[in-house]
């Protein structure tokens, strides 16, 4: 909020700095009426945020992401004589239209955006119900900054370039920031399904359109029931994902959820291609398995492999994975932008499983970590401890309701945020009809792998006869299962031994027969990437260069002369420190990207 030429001339430098490449799309609003501006970049290969106004030009909307409205909701419009786009763009302007701010309610996908009522003098500053689709905000003398994107308001308010201490050690710690903090003092996120409501006089209205416990306080169902809902509601969600599949290809990989997708979707043969991303050392059981998944679905699979090009361009990717996050995503995001740049000139639209086994089987992706506390500097370490103390302050609770409202917009963003810079990513696990089905599941369906198994075999049974990576085909108590298992169990667990969880008395062994070259029988069975080994082969200088720096050396939160040793420790193989690294690089790229 502000005058309106200072605002314009904010946001002309907020956008700048949001743009990444001259094909960026610019979409500006400038001044609405209402003493506001706003607008978005999105980049070429994203779903382009559009600006779209009611017919009598008094409501408009900009909205990024994905929004659908429902079948019924859109036929309503219709009869009541409003214009739908096939996009579906539309919808909200026209639902606001003749419903108000319960309209968000009736949206569904991930998405931010502005409401600009003009009849009202009012903006709607407004974002999905899970908070994924991340919108920064910083209040400051009845001002309202907001982006999606830190860096445009640390661009224009140079006190903002300041880490904040509580998030930096959440984010070592747990692996992101909690409680809707990020990693800059005074600058939050907006919670999920939040409605702000910016008046012209200057006042500001914290609203929320939807609250956790109308799902919690669902009833539960039967398992039956349960499974029978489940049978209805997934193929009827997956219809918002495959709307349009020239320009959609699936990403597969040999779990659960990717398969369900399969066995539902059912495309037309060659319809659907797929893709897997894969190491170096050979084939992993993603890429055999997906293979044979997208062989009996009758859809070609192509692999994106993560080799020695990804390696020589790893220095530059490893900062811009740091920078279009915000710091959220650590330097292995490197792998994901690498894959994710490739996988586009495939298809546009990559329809993944993400988010299945946490929303059915309610899988908790991140937990505190203790890292080697001699690196970090003696006034840091409590903060790490407390980190922790948060982490469990706010996991106590509904165990669904802290994934879908926490995890995901926390941990998974991370990621996501690294994929969708190149590629528009789509998973119908995230949908609000399915997400509330997954809150009345019965207690033995919960964190069972049955409904999923017993799913796909309906839905494709050769599908269901094809193994998982860990070994699982249904009926699950098959003799054969428990041999699979425990077989793609063992590689997985020595393969993780190997790399990232080796301890050091074994790294100082593997050093010593690094003329044997070991890592070829353990590597590359499950994972594609391997940079416990990089970071003392391949990355080594890199890691050095940019670690022993005397910048890197005198932040505030490190032990400098530890750091050196855990840097050459490491490198040298007499320790395993692969993931302080990992940790200790993305920081430094983050302070030297947004705060030198």
């Amino acid at each position: 909020m502000g005058q309106p030429d200072e605002s314009g001339l904010l946001l002309r430098q907020m956008l700048q700095a949001m743009k990444r490449q001259a094909s960026d799309n610019v979409v500006a609003c400038g001044d609405t009426g209402v003493l506001a501006s706003c607008g978005a970049v999105v980049p070429c290969s994203s779903d382009l945020a559009s600006v779209v106004w009611n017919e009598e030009k008094n409501i408009a909307c900009l909205i990024s992401g994905n929004a659908f409205t429902n079948t019924a909701d859109r036929h309503s419009l219709r009869c009541r004589g409003h214009y739908l786009a096939d996009n579906d763009r539309t919808g909200l302007v026209h639902l606001y239209e003749e419903h108000g701010l319960s309209s968000l309610s009736r949206l569904n996908g991930w998405f931010g955006g502005v409401l600009i009522d003009l009849r009202n003098r009012q903006i709607i500053l407004f974002n999905d119900r899970y908070g994924l689709n991340r919108i920064y905000v910083y209040e400051e003398n009845g001002r309202l900054y907001f982006s999606s994107e830190a860096k445009s308001l640390l661009a224009v308010l140079p006190k903002l370039r300041e880490l904040d201490p509580r998030g930096v050690a959440e984010w070592f710690s747990c692996g992101c920031a909690l409680g809707n903090r990020t990693l800059f003092r005074r600058v939050s996120l907006l919670p999920p399904a939040s409605a702000w409501i910016c008046s012209a006089d200057g006042s500001l209205r914290k609203e929320s359109y939807f609250n956790a416990s109308a799902w919690e306080n669902q009833p539960a169902l039967s398992l039956e029931d349960y499974y029978q809902q489940l049978t209805k509601v997934f193929p009827r969600v997956l219809t918002h994902h495959i709307n349009d599949t020239n320009s959609v290809a699936m990403s597969l990989t040999g779990g659960l959820d990717g398969r369900m997708i399969m066995a539902w979707a059912r495309p037309n043969r060659g319809e659907l291609p797929c893709y897997t991303f894969n190491g170096s050392y050979r084939d992993c059981a993603d890429v055999r398995i997906a293979r044979k998944v997208a062989a009996a679905c009758g859809q070609p699979h192509q692999t994106i492999s993560i080799g020695d090009e990804f390696l020589t361009q790893f220095p530059h990717l490893a900062e811009q994975a740091v920078n279009i996050s915000d710091g959220a995503m650590d330097v292995t995001g490197a792998a994901e932008l690498y894959a994710n740049r490739l996988a586009r000139q495939i298809a546009p639209v990559r329809l993944t499983g993400n988010y299945g086994s946490e929303i059915l089987r309610q899988h908790i992706a991140f937990k505190p970590r203790v890292l080697t506390s001699d690196i970090f500097s003696s006034d840091f370490v409590p903060q790490l401890a407390a980190a922790a103390r948060s982490y469990f302050d706010e996991s106590h609770g509904n165990r669904l309701s802290f994934i879908a409202f926490k995890q995901v917009p926390w941990h998974h963003y991370a990621r996501l945020a690294v994929e969708q810079s190149q590629i528009s990513v789509r998973s119908p696990f995230l949908d609000n009809e399915l997400v509330a089905l997954a809150f009345q599941a019965p207690p033995e369906a919960q964190r069972s792998l049955i409904p999923s198994l017993r799913l796909i075999a309906e839905g494709n049974p050769r599908l269901g006869q094809i193994p998982t990576d860990r070994g699982v085909s249904y009926p699950a108590g098959r003799i054969s299962n428990r041999v699979h298992r425990s077989i793609q169990e063992f590689l997985a667990r020595a393969e993780y031994a190997y790399d990232y969880g080796m301890p050091n008395w074994l790294t100082r062994v593997d050093c010593a027969l690094k003329q044997l070259r070991l890592e070829r029988l353990f590597l590359g069975h499950q994972k594609f990437c391997h940079f416990r080994t990089w970071y003392r082969h391949q990355l080594a200088d890199y890691v050095k260069e940019v670690l022993l720096d005397r910048r890197s050396r005198s932040r505030p939160y490190v032990n400098g002369s530890a750091l050196e040793q855990l840097v050459n420790a490491h490198v040298s193989g007499s320790r395993n420190f692969t993931v302080e690294i990992h940790k200790l690089l993305s920081m430094e790229l983050l302070n030297r990207s947004f705060l030198d």
